[in-house]
């Protein structure tokens, strides 16, 4: 066995194999097999990683594998599943080095072999697309998806984004229930979980809305009398979309911004209305998606009812700022089957923004976005060796079942029964925690892994106790709070300057609190500059980490940043607390408030009002008793004295 650098492939009883670097490997019929297993499995043989990966790369491997050459193909499948998370895009009919294409009878038994192998590991094969090549070759595309366990589905979360009015929660009942739109918001009713959205239209609270997929790539929900049964649909699926619907109007933006950093979403959907155009709040959410590295797809909406000069403008004023250089994506218009698989291929490398125009009326182009949302896979990857780590983002108290909490499962795996440390509390404390029952989209469960939401509820614990922005964490952690941190923050936009002791509302995570700026590396800070910052949080620690992402808000300021550098500190605790402060505790003065609270003024005023009705009353009785004694003095035929009136010992 040589390279072809070293040597010339012989006449007969010759297989060629091309490498990823254009290198040839010839195996020749008088090769010993057990000289050549020896070598294919050789941890430490460079021969072995050629043939390996010569075998992948050549367009004929799939045509007549030897046994060996099997297993190969067999677990280089398995790793591409694992790495895309149960499933993977396998092109026929490309190799490197060679014209890309297959004649009908290599391409119908290299597809025989890929089934084959799908079998093997439980998969489905699905056709994407098939391209024919120069003298009648073609070139095939399979999506191989695994078939998923009952409890065990992929989960991609997609937040929703977009101006008021610009049809994020119509486009989400249609694609959910199936059904179309009547243009007087009929879809969007299904959506809405209080009185006062349904007859304002507009969303005030994050919703989540479930599509599934199965491994064939059909959607399975399918309503029953109007409402979704989740446990179904995720007992069908092999991948669930939880579409996180967010609110567009500019009162609900702090919402907004807690969707985006609380629940850890894996792409946006920016939605458009063709006859609106990129107005309003539509800016602002984009910024905030790129800030937080988010990527994004556009879905302009209402084209049935648009004229087609506005559409254009619409999308010519899109397509500039995608391009400028605060974005720097590359837009792509959808218009057929071949765009939307070519830009969910490269949709995870963050510069490809595709752009999809449908309509909720009419469903023009409808399955083009179905297909899009079908082929994206999870960002986060799911190391099940890691300690857990679990963020909280919403608290519930459920009769009959106690405190439930749910967030998003960031790493690791957490079963049932776990014992975990939750907090930190008001004195930067964990708790040890047991997992007493687990669900995922409403349905039981014995295990969450890394990337995957879920709702877990608690023993012996009150409700009271659990705040959002707490975290539940592995005992190998070894968790610190902290009351402040530094990062590198960037000013979008302030309307004067910022200066030390500036407060506002601060999103890391699943963490939303006001912080103080204590420190920053220059003197003031404007629209557009750049500095390192150190905050202090004003109300209780929290569990960071560093390069985690940031934002940073109060009214029209916004600024975006990351996390450099955690101050862990256990004194810092004791001087905000009340209690040690009442023993007279030294304390720093920055800790100390400015003034007395109101309800300490009305006390000092009560005890002033005690204090001076008491000296009223010890005057009048000592005045009384004194005029007695002076009395009986006068009759004794004595002088009356009159001495000073002594109160409290003044």
């Amino acid at each position: 066995m040589a390279t072809a650098a070293t040597c010339k492939p012989s006449l007969s009883g010759t297989l060629t194999t091309t490498g990823a670097t254009g290198t040839s490997l010839v195996l020749t019929q008088q090769d010993d097999p057990a000289d050549m297993s020896e070598n294919l499995f050789a941890p430490d043989s460079s021969t072995s990683t050629d043939v390996e990966i010569g075998n992948e790369n050549v367009k004929t491997a799939l045509v007549s594998p030897s046994t060996e050459e099997y297993e190969i193909l067999l677990k280089r499948l398995k790793d591409r599943i694992k790495i895309g998370q149960g499933e993977t895009i396998y092109p026929i009919g490309t190799g490197e080095g060679d014209v890309p294409g297959l004649n009908v009878s290599d391409l119908e038994a290299s597809i025989a072999t890929l089934h084959t192998m799908a079998q093997t590991i439980n998969a489905d094969v699905i056709e994407l697309r098939r391209k024919t090549e120069d003298k009648n070759l073609q070139v095939v595309e399979f999506l191989i998806r695994q078939r998923a366990e009952i409890d065990n589905f992929t989960e991609v979360r997609v937040a929703v984004v977009g101006n008021v009015d610009a049809g994020k929660s119509t486009l989400l009942g249609v694609l959910t229930h199936g059904e179309l739109d009547n243009g007087r918001g009929y879809a969007r009713q299904r959506l809405f979980k209080h009185k006062h959205e349904m007859e304002s239209g507009r969303t005030s609270s994050v919703g989540n809305d479930i599509l599934g997929f199965d491994s064939t790539g059909n959607v399975v929900n399918k309503p029953d009398h109007g409402n979704l049964d989740w446990i179904k649909i995720c007992e069908e699926s092999s991948k669930v979309i939880t579409f996180i619907d967010l609110a567009g109007h500019e009162r609900y933006l702090k919402t907004t911004v807690f969707g985006m950093t609380g629940h850890s979403p894996d792409f946006s959907m920016l939605m458009v209305g063709a006859n609106a155009g990129v107005i309003g709040m539509c800016k602002e959410h984009l910024g905030l998606a790129l800030a937080l590295t988010v990527p994004v797809f556009v879905v302009i909406t209402k084209i049935d009812m648009c004229p087609p000069n506005v559409l254009q403008d619409t999308l010519k004023l899109l397509q500039r700022i995608l391009k400028s250089p605060g974005c720097r994506k590359i837009p792509v218009l959808v218009k057929s089957k071949d765009d939307v698989i070519s830009s969910a291929m490269n949709f995870t490398s963050e510069r490809i923004c595709p752009i999809f125009q449908v309509s909720n009326v009419t469903g023009e182009n409808l399955d083009l976005l179905q297909i899009f949302l079908n082929l994206l896979t999870p960002r986060i990857y799911c190391n099940e060796s890691e300690p857990a780590e679990f963020q909280i983002d919403d608290t519930f108290s459920v009769p009959g079942v106690g405190t439930v909490v749910s967030g998003t499962c960031l790493k690791g795996m957490i079963k049932l029964n776990d014992t975990l440390l939750l907090g930190p509390d008001s004195l930067g404390q964990f708790i040890a925690i047991a997992i007493k029952s687990i669900h995922r989209k409403r349905m039981p469960v014995r295990e969450v892994r890394g990337g995957q939401t879920a709702s877990f509820a608690l023993k012996k614990i009150k409700r009271s106790y659990i705040r959002k922005g707490m975290v539940m964490l592995s005992p190998a952690v070894e968790p610190v709070a902290c009351w402040e941190f530094e990062g590198e923050v960037l000013v979008l936009h302030h309307p004067t300057t910022i200066s030390t002791r500036y407060q506002a509302m601060v999103h890391i995570g699943s963490v939303r609190q006001t912080a103080t700026i204590i420190w920053m590396s220059k003197e003031h800070l404007r629209t557009g500059d750049k500095a390192t910052v150190r905050f202090r949080f004003i109300k209780s620690p929290e569990y960071l980490k560093p390069d985690m992402k940031l934002v940073f808000r109060e009214g029209r300021t916004k600024a975006v940043g990351q996390t450099t550098r955690l101050f862990p500190h256990v004194h810092a605790t004791a001087q905000n607390t009340r209690h040690h402060r009442a023993r007279g505790h030294h304390t720093r003065p920055q800790n100390e408030p400015q003034k007395a609270s109101k309800r300490n003024r009305n006390r000092n005023k009560n005890k002033t009002k005690d204090v001076a009705h008491f000296a009223e009353n010890s005057v009048g009785k000592f005045a009384s008793s004194s005029s007695k004694t002076s009395v009986e003095g006068v009759d004794d035929g004595q002088q009356p004295s009159v001495g000073p009136v002594v109160v409290n010992g003044s």
